[in-house]
């Protein structure tokens, strides 16, 4: 059973930094995309970052040079980084795996506030 896990969110003040961690857990795998999603209140889920199993990366154009997608050595986990972080990227962050022969797969959610 495929099992998505977040963590690492929290509150940081305007202009601080978080790194938030997916971890994937299961029968090895083979990804073909891993991305990171957020959750504004009251608005729709988006795209924050995503990278293929090539390492090709994709970010929003909100968050480009500031956030940093990356993959763990274990292929398995996914990390953002997020600088210069602003009251706009407050929402639930989730994680995405998109797995070979498995289908698309959710995390929880972890919570990044950032206070102005």
């Amino acid at each position: 059973q495929v099992q998505v896990v977040e963590s690492g969110g929290g509150l940081v003040q305007t202009g601080g930094s978080l790194r938030v961690s997916c971890t994937v857990s299961g029968t090895i795998f083979i990804f073909n995309k891993m991305g990171w999603y957020r959750q504004a209140p009251g608005k729709q889920r988006e795209l924050v970052a995503d990278i293929t199993g090539a390492g090709t990366t994709t970010y929003a154009d909100s968050v480009k040079g500031r956030f940093t997608i990356s993959r763990g050595n274990a292929k398995n986990t996914v990390f953002l980084q997020m600088n210069s972080l602003k009251p706009e990227d407050t929402g639930v962050y989730y994680c995405n795996a998109e797995i070979v022969a498995v289908g698309s797969r959710w995390g929880q959610g972890t919570q990044v506030t950032v206070s102005s």
